[in-house]
């Protein structure tokens, strides 16, 4: 019928039997009904986003429907709010309609009455939520994928591979490095998708406390082990429809990985002390540190859960293999630390563009970000810089030349590697090289 995320009803009816009916009626059709016996806690539970519509009794003791609808109104002026009234009180029930209720129902009223006119809100719901939430992917996108941005060989070709896969129905291993972004990939791939719409649920496996491991990823029932007190959704269910991305994978302990692997064979989880599994709809985007493959052959990661992730392989570059992007990054980043302090963006000086230019960053993205945030805030002792006397001219040929020797430390002295790297004819590279005094043997290993 609709999204499943705009299957909720909040009820609010002050008499309970009709309350209970009504609910029991609701849930029948496939509804998630929330029942409230007054409007006041109603308020409180109906937030800006809330998944679906409101029908509200129109008398009731304290506040009644027509300032409840002015309350939600406040919060959110496009939530549908349906009023079930008698038939002594139909002029106010449209004078609510003018203040902006979606529709109301006289009691006695056939169900389907009621059932049309949900059905016609909850739509309309629907394509307010959507919106709202490309709106917000928009705006974020830029956040999320930032790791990806630059023009090097290397992510260039992972931003198409990206493009090629986003909206395939099939699981990915994402593998590089700490800090290289793997979360950003797997956002990306995510925010590519027909998928984009329903959550993305990142779950840092390596995180995930001791002893709650299975309850956190699978959930839980009601009485299902001591101190099990409510019923908890596991982060796989949350999960449904959308992405889970499973970061450290290779952390997961063995015992789990079993579980995991039904997740991802048959789309079903057992929550621990339920009687049925329960079928999902998900992709799965796992992101590994190490290689996997490895790691199966020595027994510290299941090989059947390795050749299952292992539909598509991602490999993020480091640093170091796209160079000639990291004055971008900073760039990024340096800005953004300095909005965030709420101060100017300082002015990148020689020592900083060297430190760019010829340190390894082991840590990659995370590592630059933060050394960009030291720098906002003057943490990071440098060298002072080059004299003030140095032309445009002259800064420009010192900056060439630590691009230059950059990449040819990075290739080990492959000049084929370099070209394709910088893009220029072998001629002009040749002629760049000796006015640098720069010698490709001189970087072979």
């Amino acid at each position: 019928m609709h999204d499943a995320a705009s299957q909720t009803v909040a009820l609010v009816e002050d008499d309970p039997d009709f309350r209970q009916a009504l609910a029991e009626r609701l849930t029948l059709e496939g509804l998630d009904v929330r029942a409230f016996a007054a409007a006041e806690p109603a308020l409180k539970a109906v937030g800006l986003d809330f998944p679906g519509v409101v029908v509200t009794d129109l008398r009731m003791p304290g506040m009644d429907g027509r300032q409840l609808l002015t309350r939600l109104q406040a919060v959110d002026p496009t939530l549908p709010v349906i009023m079930i009234t008698g038939h002594g009180d139909i002029a106010d029930a449209v004078a609510a309609m003018h203040d902006g209720a979606y529709d109301f129902v006289a009691k006695p009223f056939p169900f389907e009455r009621l059932r049309d006119s949900l059905n016609r809100a909850l739509e309309k719901r629907s394509l307010v939520l959507e919106n709202r939430r490309l709106a917000a992917l928009a705006a974020a996108d830029g956040g999320h994928e930032l790791p990806l941005t630059g023009s090097s060989r290397a992510i260039t070709a992972l931003r198409t591979t990206i493009a090629q896969i986003a909206d395939a129905r099939m699981d990915v291993l994402i593998e590089g490095e700490t800090g290289v972004g793997k979360e950003a990939v797997a956002r990306a791939l995510h925010n590519g998708s027909r998928r984009r719409l329903a959550p993305f649920v990142a779950v840092n496996c390596g995180a995930l406390p001791d002893g709650l491991i299975e309850s956190e990823l699978f959930g839980h029932e009601l009485g299902a082990f001591a101190g099990a007190m409510r019923r908890r959704t596991g982060h796989i269910e949350r999960a449904h429809n959308g992405s889970l991305f499973l970061d450290e994978v290779e952390s997961m302990p063995l015992a789990v990985q079993v579980k995991m692997l039904r997740v991802l064979e048959e789309r079903e989880i057992h929550p621990i002390g339920a009687n049925e599994p329960r079928v999902l709809d998900l992709r799965v985007l796992a992101s590994a540190k190490i290689d996997l493959g490895e790691a199966s052959r020595r027994g510290q990661f299941r090989e059947d859960l390795f050749y299952r992730l292992n539909v598509v392989r991602l490999r993020v570059p480091p640093l170091r293999e796209r160079r000639e992007d990291i004055p971008l990054l900073f760039a990024h980043f340096l800005r953004r630390a300095a909005d965030r302090q709420g101060l100017e963006p300082p002015s990148v000086t020689d020592a900083v563009r060297r430190r760019l230019l010829e340190a390894d960053w082991p840590g990659n993205i995370r590592e630059l970000a933060h050394f960009a945030e030291r720098i906002v805030l003057d943490l990071e002792d440098l060298p002072r810089g080059e004299p003030s006397d140095l032309s445009l001219p002259e800064r420009m040929h010192r900056f060439e030349g630590e691009l230059l020797r950059g990449a040819l430390r990075t290739h080990g002295g492959d000049i084929g590697a370099v070209l394709d790297e910088m893009k220029i004819p072998r001629k002009t590279l040749y002629d760049k090289l000796q006015r640098h005094g720069l010698k490709p043997a001189d970087f072979r290993a």
